[in-house]
Parts: structure tokens; sequence; C-alpha cells
């Protein structure tokens, strides 16, 4: 089956693209396994040098890349613009930081005798990237296995092929090298028999917690290494000292950002009863009034979802919520015509009963749940399968902080949303994954730390 682009803004299909076939995707593989041989001799400076060109490149097609985004997948241009910043931040960070993250380390042993531990590249490394970051999910993996000497094949979902297509054509201007960089145009069965292919020694996915278990099996399978970065239902809470005006804006833009299509959007709002009514007031104003449309004007405040099964999906969901007793502060829904539209829906009153209490939502719907104390935030927030982001306001950033801590998930941002920054580590735990991406961490997942060990 073809890949293909429908833009979400008015439902007619773009482009469509072509599977590869097997001789394809062996030339592809090939010409990657000759690239990683090759770089085994050439410096890590060479490389970083290639990644300020890259960045560079990038931020020159600024304009091109966001406007092929929101016609794939419907994002905000001006979003999709900040995106293409953070691509090119993520490659100068590994340019610049990275040669000094992959020195040799000493270490000691045996009462003063010396080791060494070195970074080597293990060969091909498949990334595996979902929609609703088209860009960013892809440098994410590229910047710092490039860096390192591990080629990258990618197998980006089929409603971006438009971008991911963009992004190969100027990795290829960038002159990467031959082999660095390939995007396939795959089947699942075609991704399979990629993974079990002797010469890739990595697989990163971004996706779904079904797509984790599938991928993590055929790694499994194959006795490679695997990164995860899965679902999220993040907490955004606050405690009964907030700011409340910074509050209620964060809370609003965290979870409507990308149309709320982000693994780390702020999916349920835990607010103290002190603080709730006030909170909720702020928060249904906003969310009422928010100004749908053309993902390509700039006064666009609420884009289209990505596709028609997402606004099905969702629209299910919310009224499977509601028929198990959720009640509803903001009613939204699908919006009838043409485009992916959904307007934005607050849920509340939700029992662990309820299917609801467990699910991620996928779009612009929230859930609010009051709480009494600082101790029942913990218990509410860690009462959840996933474990990914979250954030915690007060302004008693000490007290903020031990509730931070308390919290089971790989990133908890205080007084602030989450977001990424190409120093800090990004992953989760439970079903939200393991691994990380970014910052040194991300550096050496797909590392051979090799000790070199002296007598």
């Amino acid at each position: 089956m073809a890949y293909k682009v429908i833009n979400p803004y008015s439902g007619k299909v773009v482009k469509e693209y072509e599977l590869m076939s097997n001789g394809e995707i062996a030339e592809r593989l090939d010409q990657a396994q000759n690239f990683y041989k090759a770089q085994k001799k050439v410096p890590v400076s060479e490389r970083a040098k290639k990644l300020l060109e890259f960045a560079a490149i990038l931020e020159k097609n600024q304009d091109k890349l966001a406007t092929e985004a929101a016609i794939n997948m419907g994002k905000r241009v001006a979003e999709g613009k900040g995106e293409i910043l953070l691509c090119a931040n993520l490659a100068r960070y590994y340019a610049e930081q990275g040669p000094d993250l992959l020195e040799p380390k000493t270490y000691a042993y045996a009462a003063g005798k010396k080791a060494l531990l070195e970074h080597h590249p293990i060969g091909i490394v498949v990334s595996i990237e979902p929609w609703n970051f088209p860009y960013s999910q892809v440098i994410r993996v590229l910047a710092p296995n490039y860096l390192l000497g591990n080629p990258v094949v990618l197998k980006h979902a089929g409603i971006v092929a438009g971008c991911a297509k963009l992004l190969e054509d100027l990795a290829i201007e960038a002159d990467l090298g031959a082999g660095a960089f390939a995007n396939l145009f795959v089947s699942h069965d075609q991704i399979a028999e990629i993974i079990a292919d002797e010469r890739v020694q990595g697989v990163a996915l971004t996706g779904s917690e079904d797509a984790g278990r599938i991928i993590a099996g055929q790694a499994g399978k194959s006795l490679i290494k695997s990164t995860m970065e899965l679902g999220g239902s993040d907490v955004f809470v606050i405690l009964d000292d907030a700011d409340l005006e910074l509050a209620i804006n964060d809370a609003v833009g965290a979870r409507l950002r990308n149309a709320g299509q982000v693994c780390t959007s702020a999916k349920r709002y835990i607010v103290e009863k002190a603080v709730a009514a006030k909170f909720i007031a702020g928060i249904k104003q906003k969310f009422i009034n928010i100004k749908l449309g053309d993902p390509l004007a700039e006064d666009t405040e609420l884009a289209p979802l990505s596709s028609k099964d997402a606004v099905e999906g969702l629209q299910k969901q919310v009224e499977d919520a509601v028929a198990n007793g959720a009640d509803v502060l903001v009613r939204g829904g699908s919006v009838q015509g043409n485009g992916y539209f959904f307007k934005p829906v607050v849920l509340t009153n939700i029992k662990p009963e309820n299917p609801a209490y467990y699910q991620e939502f996928f779009g612009p719907v929230a859930q609010v749940y009051v709480v009494s104390n600082d101790e029942d935030v913990i218990e509410l927030a860690n009462d959840s399968f996933f474990g990914l982001a979250g954030a915690v306001y007060s302004q008693n950033v000490e007290r903020a902080h031990v509730v931070a801590s308390e919290i089971e998930t790989g990133q908890v941002f205080i007084n602030r949303p989450s977001g990424a920054y190409p120093e800090l580590p990004f992953g989760g735990v439970k079903h939200s994954g393991y691994g990380r991406e970014m910052s040194d961490l991300g550096l050496y997942e797909f590392a051979n730390e090799k000790i070199i060990v002296f007598n």
C-alpha cells in the first residue's frame, strides 16, 4: 500500500508515494553499511562540521519545512517553524558538545591501574518515527548517531511522507555522506525484515504502546538494542499556593499545543481544592474561546487533527468516558464539514473504573481532578500506566520540588510546561518506554562503550 499524504485542513489527497522494492531497500542498507565501515577512520570533528552545515540548511529552509508539515499533518506554521529551530539546535548541540562527550573516560582499578572507556559506533540504527513532530523526532536520533558514526535509516509515518522526503533531500544537500541517512517508504512487513538484518544494531521508536510492543519484540528477537518513547498521560499539578494566572495560561497552552497531539501534553490537570474553582473558571473561558482555522494562517490558534481516524478515535473516547460517568466542563468534539477539526473538551469526575482514567487522549481533551493536599496529588499522579513528563506549579519552589521528586516520570518541570531542550535527557518509565534521547545520554544509547584495560 502506498504512502498517502492528505491535507487535514481540506481533506484532499496531496500526493502518494510508492513503497520501495526489496531491491531498493537492499541497496540502501548496503550504502548504510559502507558508511558505517568508512567512518571508523574519519575523525569525529569531520562529522561535527557536517552537522553544523546541516543545522544551517535546516534554518534556511524553515518556511518550506513548516509549510510541508502544515500540509501533511496540520501543524500550525508558527509551531512548525519552532520545531525547525529545535532541529537546528539539536544538530548544533551535538556538533559543538558531542566531540568532548565522546572523549575517552579514565577509570582506575586494582590499586591505581588504568583503564579507558571509549565510545565507538555499532552499526545501522533504524529510526521509526511518528507524524506529530515529523522533523525533530527524526533529528533526535539522527544527530547523535551521525556524530558517533552510526548510519540511520528512517521509517516515517505514512501521513508525513512529504516531510520525510524533504528531510532526506536536505541531508543530501548538507553532504552528510552516502548512506549516512536514508528515508525508506516501506511496509510493516518490510520493516520487520530490516530489523532482522544482521547489519542493523539498533532500533529507536517513538509511537504508541502497541507499536512499542511489536518493535521491541522484533528487536529483542534479533538481540539488538532498542529505545522506546511511547505514550503519556502527563499531569499538570496546581498546588494551592500557585500563581494562578501563570498556571491557567500555561495549562491551556500545554494542552492545546500541536492541537493536543503531543506525548507530553498536559493531559491530567490535578488541582488542589483551595484554588480549584478559580483554575477551572480560567481554563474554561480559554478553551471555549479558542480560534480554529487553517494551519497556514498566522492567527489560527487551534489547527485540525492529523487525520480523519484521529478525530473519530478521539470522539469515541470522549463519548465512552461520558457514558461511564464523566462530567463535561467544556463541551466540544468533532466538527462537521471540511477538515479534521475537533473543538476542545474538558472532562471531570473521572473515576478509576472509567476506561478514560487510564487512557491517553491524543488531542484537545483535558481531564480535571480536584484533590485535598500534596499527598493526594502524588498518589493520583502515580496512579497511571504512563510516566513520561509532567509539571508542578507552586510559588514555593522547595515544596514543588518535593512533589516533583515523588512523581513517577522521566521529566518534571517546575512552574513551566514541559518542553524539549537538546541539553536535557528525554524519555519515560512504565508504559511510556525506556531509553533516553537528547543530551549526553542520547549520544551513548547506541554507542559501544568499550573499556580498554592496561596492566
